[in-house]
């Protein structure tokens, strides 16, 4: 292969099996990547001893040689989201308390991407106890975005979106509240997915965000394309019988999807905050795209989801940052992050003072479920900016918060999937996203109008690092 470090998950996975490339050379190639850049970036943030990555890899050549295949990623270094525990590898979750700790146990996820082959280099950065929308702590530091070190690639799943950005990496794993795969990936111009809310386990990530958290989280794949993506949505998907909030639902192939038959709406103003100049005119150009290729294209939005912003911080700020305090408490962390402090002295500001208020606040977060299910009936996809700007200056991702992100809170309080891919390049050189949304369950549609999107803006080139 000409260029292993910026080839797909897929195009490594079926180079590997096809014997055109040996797993060992693909491990060693990414190894010396992030040995390259991540001094710039400090987005791995802890890694295994390299000759032993290289003898796992050896390792899968030799089962391929005896005609065992693991699964869709034989052979495939991977990185992982340090918030996701994985054995006998450190798991800090970006605070002092843990940061010592080693599971003995793989998340869910860890270890069905285990089983279907993938060779885990090193786990990524990502803000304390995955609170955070700039990705910095106090155990690993601050994380840089490739294509402007002085830039922040985002949060929580910062880390990742950089280093795979950056070719050292080509899949891994975040998880999202309110954003944290969809603003990374907007922030470095990769691919990122939040699936429907109960699609994948969230067993073993830390913290569980379990109780109402839960039905605000997901985890979910990052790549640098919509079928690695897709690939990997499909080894993640699935109950675990432990996790009681996800649900065994059928994933749909959507390379079956007829974009004819699909209704489409877009709008780049929400109701809260405008999207910037640039960010709207991403959204526009994927709509020029589509035209002519499907159904209906028109602009709208979902009633009520002018409601995104309020509802998202009554819903994860309601107790005052108490449930946060807790989990810092019980790790034994004393010394926060600032950029944690900031989110949990916000949290007090928009806390329910009463019980009979936040039951009230909860009436109103499934009356917004309800309206913006309405909309979904007369239509398919929904086009809209992921944020309302790009990747911000290191210490001023908090400056629009938390308007500018209610593009990305308004599917997590509904539970929709959504996707963000590149679609353009600012007048700075930074990467542009477009957000691609369905109704839940219903990731095919996503996908498939993301792969069109994909092919149709084409390739926007790497980070010169």
């Amino acid at each position: 292969m000409k260029d292993i470090i910026y080839s797909t998950a897929t195009e490594l996975a079926n180079a590997i099996r096809d014997k055109e490339v040996c797993s060992e050379d693909v491990v060693d190639a990414h190894l010396k990547r992030i040995a390259e850049v991540n001094p710039k970036l400090n987005a791995v943030v802890w890694q295994e001893d390299g000759y032993l990555k290289r003898q796992e890899a050896r390792r899968r050549d030799t089962e391929l040689m005896a005609g065992k295949v693991r699964g869709p990623l034989h052979g495939v270094p991977i990185t992982i989201k340090d918030a996701f525990e994985a054995a006998g590898m450190p798991s800090t979750g970006g605070t002092k308390g843990r940061a010592n700790y080693i599971p003995e146990k793989d998340a869910t996820i860890v270890a069905r991407l285990k089983a279907a082959g993938a060779v885990i280099l090193g786990r990524t950065n990502t803000p304390e106890i995955s609170f955070g929308v700039e990705c910095d702590n106090v155990v690993y530091g601050r994380t840089n975005n490739p294509w402007d070190l002085n830039r922040t690639p985002g949060g929580s799943s910062g880390g990742e979106a950089s280093i795979i950005a950056a070719g050292g990496s080509p899949f891994g794993i975040g998880s999202d509240m309110g954003g944290s795969i969809r603003w990374p990936a907007h922030c470095t111009g990769i691919v990122g997915m939040k699936p429907t809310t109960g699609r994948i386990p969230r067993t073993g990530h830390w913290p569980s965000f379990g109780g109402l958290f839960a039905a605000l989280t997901q985890p979910g794949p990052m790549a640098r394309s919509v079928e690695d993506v897709a690939m990997g949505l499909s080894i993640m998907s699935g109950e675990d019988f432990i996790d009681p909030t996800t649900v065994n639902m059928p994933l749909r192939d959507y390379k079956r999807v007829s974009l004819k038959t699909l209704r489409v709406a877009f709008h780049t103003d929400n109701g809260i905050m405008a999207a910037d100049a640039d960010v709207a005119g991403v959204v526009h150009a994927a709509v020029k795209h589509l035209e002519g290729k499907v159904k209906s294209l028109e602009e709208g939005r979902p009633t009520g989801i002018e409601q995104a912003t309020e509802l998202h911080m009554a819903l994860s700020g309601g107790d005052a940052g108490e449930n946060a305090w807790k989990i810092l408490e019980e790790a034994g962390t004393k010394e926060v992050a600032p950029l944690l402090k900031f989110r949990l002295d916000l949290a007090k500001k928009t806390s329910t003072p009463s019980v009979a208020q936040f039951i009230r606040t909860m009436a109103k977060w499934e009356d917004y479920r309800s309206q913006m299910l309405s909309y979904m009936e007369n239509c398919d996809v929904i086009i809209a900016p992921p944020n309302v700007h790009t990747t911000s200056l290191h210490g001023h991702a908090n400056d629009r918060f938390p308007k500018s992100y209610s593009y990305t809170h308004a599917y997590n309080i509904s539970g929709w999937p959504g996707i963000v891919i590149r679609g353009g390049t600012s007048k700075e050189g930074l990467p542009i996203g477009v957000q691609i949304i369905a109704r839940p369950w219903r990731e095919d549609l996503v996908l498939a109008v993301a792969a069109y999107l994909e092919t149709a803006f084409g390739a926007f080139g790497h980070p010169k690092l």
